[in-house]
C-alpha cells in the first residue's frame, strides 16, 4: 500500500492524497491550492499520476481547498465515483460551478489584455461544462453507513463538525492477510460550534492523518466569542459605520447569521440597535448555500434543533436581505446608512467582498471584522498584519477601517481540540502523520504529539511517498533468516548482489510508514547481514 501527498503537505491548502493497493488507486480529496500567485499557479501543473487511471474519490468536506480540483480530475479524464456525505454532495452543487464561473471570469479578463498584447490566449483551469458533468459522478453518504468498495477496501464517514457535512474518513484496508485503520481527520472542527454537532471520537486507529492548521496556537476568549461579535457590530453602528465581514460563503456566514439572529431573538440593548440596522448577504454562493442549510436540519446541534422546533429558523434573523444581482451589489456600495454587509470570499482574494473594501477601507467609521483563518500572501492577512495601503482593483486604498479579528469563530480545532481529540482514542495510533498545515506550525505541533503521545510523527513533503506494510520490509526480514544458511558462497558477484540489496531495503525501509521499533530493528537486522557479508568476503 503506497500513499502520496500531493497536496495539504506543508501547506495549508491543496488537500489530496494518493492510494495505491493491489493495482487500484484512489484519492482522498483533490482540494486546490490557495494563498499567493505561487500557491495558485501548482493548480495549473498536471496531476502527478494518470487521472483515468483514478478509480474513485473519497471526499471529506465541500470547501474548495479539499474539493476544488475535483473538475479538473475530470477534465484530464478521471470518470470515477465521488464518495461524500449527501449534504456535502449538496454544497459541492454550488460550489464547484461557482469555482468554475471563477476560473473562467478570470481568465477571460487576463485573455482580454494578453489578446491586445498579441499574446497566446490562456484557457481556464476548468470550465462550467466540467463542473456540471463531474457533479453526476458525485455519491452521497450518510455518516455510519459502511462502504465496502471490494474486499479488501471498505470506509466509513463520521462527523468531523467543521462545516455541513464534513467528514472523517476511516479506512479499513487488507493487505497480506492484515487489516489496517487508516483515519483522515479531514478538517477537525471546534467543540461547541454554532449550529453544528461536535467531532465524533474514533475508537482508534493504526494510522492516522491529522490536519494542523491551528497546531501550534490556542483559540483566544472561546466562551466570549459571541459577546465579541455582537459588541463589535453594535459599537460600530452606534458610531454611525458600517460593519464589513469578509466570511467563507459556506459555513462561516451561516454561522454568524446564526449569532445576529440569536442575539435579536433576546432584549439587550445591542439587540435593539442591530434589529434597526439592514443586514446584507452579499454571495450567491452563500444565498445558495444557506438554503441547502435548510435541507439538512437533521445535521444540525441541539440547539439549533430546538430553535427550529420553537418555530424560528435561525439563519434568517428578520432585518436580513439576500443580495443577488451585480446591479444590486454596485447599489450598495453606494448605501451611506449603518449596516452589516457579509461577503465572500473569505480570504478576500476573489468575489464581491474586495469591492466593498475598496469603498470602505478608508472610513474611519467603518469595522472589518475577519472571522475565518487568512493564508499568507492573501489581502485579508496584509490587512491581519496592519499593512496601512492596499491595491484592490490595480488601485491603491488607505486603511482607516478598525480591523478586528475574532480567532476563535474558526472552523478548525486549535491545538488543545486536536490533543483532547486523539487522547480521547481508545487506542492511539502507532504514527502519526501531520497534514494540511504551515510548515512551521506542523513541525512545532508534530515535536508536541511525539512527546505528548511516545509515537512515531511524520510531516509529508508534497510529492513523498510512503508505504505502509511495504514489501521490501517482508524481503528484509525474509533475506536475514534465510541468508546465514548460505551465507558461505563462493561466488563474489552474488555477494555483491546481495550488498546492492541491502542498500535498496534500507533506502527503502527509511521512508516507510512502520514504527520507530521495528525500523530500529530492521536496521540492526540489516547491518548484521551486512557484517556478516563481509566476513564472507574476507574468507574469499
Amino acid at each position: 500500500m503506497k500513499i502520496t501527498f500531493i497536496g495539504g503537505a506543508q501547506s495549508v491548502t491543496g488537500s489530496c492524497y494518493l492510494f495505491e493497493l493491489e493495482g487500484k488507486k484512489f484519492l482522498v480529496d483533490c482540494g486546490m491550492f490557495q494563498g499567493g500567485l505561487t500557491e495558485e499557479l501548482l493548480n495549473y501543473e498536471s496531476f502527478p499520476f494518470n487521472p483515468s487511471e483514478i478509480e474513485f474519490v473519497i471526499l471529506s468536506h465541500a470547501h474548495i481547498d479539499h474539493s476544488g480540483r475535483i473538475p479538473k480530475l475530470y477534465k484530464d479524464g478521471f470518470r470515477g465515483v465521488i464518495y461524500t456525505t449527501d449534504a456535502t454532495m449538496d454544497l459541492c452543487s454550488i460550489m464547484l460551478p461557482d469555482s468554475a464561473h471563477i476560473q473562467e471570469s478570470e481568465i477571460e479578463w487576463k485573455n482580454r489584455k494578453r489578446k491586445r498584447e498579441g499574446k497566446e490566449l490562456l484557457l481556464p483551469l476548468y470550465t462550467l461544462e466540467d463542473a456540471e458533468n463531474v457533479l453526476k459522478h458525485f455519491r452521497g453518504v450518510r455518516y455510519g453507513q459502511k462502504i465496502q468498495i471490494d474486499k479488501n477496501l471498505s470506509f466509513v464517514f463520521k462527523d468531523a463538525g467543521h462545516m455541513l457535512g464534513s467528514a472523517i474518513v476511516e479506512l479499513y484496508i487488507k493487505e497480506n492477510g492484515k487489516e489496517y485503520k487508516l483515519v483522515f481527520s479531514g478538517d477537525l472542527g471546534n467543540r461547541n460550534v454554532p449550529i453544528l454537532k461536535d467531532p465524533a471520537i474514533i475508537d482508534g486507529c493504526d494510522y492516522l492523518f491529522i490536519e494542523s492548521t491551528y497546531g501550534n496556537r490556542l483559540h483566544v476568549d472561546v466562551e466570549n466569542k459571541s459577546k465579541k461579535l455582537i459588541d463589535i457590530i453594535s459599537t460600530t453602528i452606534s458610531n454611525g459605520g458600517k460593519v464589513i465581514i469578509p466570511s467563507f460563503a459556506v459555513g462561516r456566514t451561516q454561522e454568524i447569521l446564526y449569532e445576529i439572529a440569536k442575539e435579536i431573538s433576546t432584549d439587550s440593548e445591542e439587540a435593539k440597535i442591530i434589529r434597526n440596522v439592514e443586514i446584507f448577504v452579499d454571495s450567491p454562493l452563500a444565498t445558495s448555500a444557506t438554503a441547502i442549510y435548510k435541507k439538512h436540519i437533521d445535521y444540525f446541534d441541539a440547539e439549533a434543533a430546538m430553535f427550529i422546533k420553537n418555530g424560528i429558523y435561525p439563519l434568517e434573523p428578520p432585518n436580513l436581505r439576500f443580495i443577488k444581482s451585480v446591479d444590486e451589489s454596485k447599489w450598495l456600495n453606494e448605501y451611506d446608512k449603518s449596516c452589516i454587509i457579509i461577503s465572500s470570499s473569505g480570504m478576500c482574494e476573489a468575489g464581491r467582498i474586495k469591492h466593498h473594501l475598496k469603498h470602505n477601507l478608508w472610513n474611519e467609521k467603518n469595522t472589518v471584522l475577519f472571522v475565518g483563518y487568512q493564508a499568507p500572501n492573501t489581502l485579508g492577512r496584509r490587512l491581519l498584519d496592519g499593512q496601512k495601503k492596499v491595491k484592490i482593483f490595480g488601485e491603491e486604498v488607505e486603511v482607516r477601517a478598525k480591523i478586528e479579528y475574532i480567532e476563535a469563530y474558526s472552523g478548525h480545532a486549535d491545538k488543545s481540540g486536536l490533543f483532547s481529540w486523539i487522547e480521547q482514542m481508545s487506542e492511539k495510533p502507532k504514527k502519526i502523520f501531520v497534514v494540511h498545515g504551515e510548515k512551521e506550525v506542523q513541525l512545532e505541533f508534530a515535536k508536541e504529539l511525539q512527546n505528548r503521545f511516545n509515537t512515531d510523527v511524520i510531516v509529508p513533503a508534497r510529492g513523498e511517498m510512503y508505504e505502509i506494510a511495504p514489501e521490501y520490509v517482508a524481503q528484509s526480514e525474509r533475506l536475514f533468516s534465510e541468508l546465514p544458511s548460505f551465507i558461505n558462497l563462493s561466488v563474489l558477484a552474488q555477494i555483491e548482489d546481495i550488498e546492492y540489496e541491502l542498500d535498496r531495503l534500507k533506502e527503502g525501509i527509511k521512508n516507510s510508514a512502520i514504527s520507530p521499533e521495528r525500523l530500529l530493528a530492521l536496521n540492526s537486522n540489516l547491518e548484521e547481514l551486512r557484517y556478516l557479508l563481509s566476513l564472507a568476503l574476507n574468507d574469499y
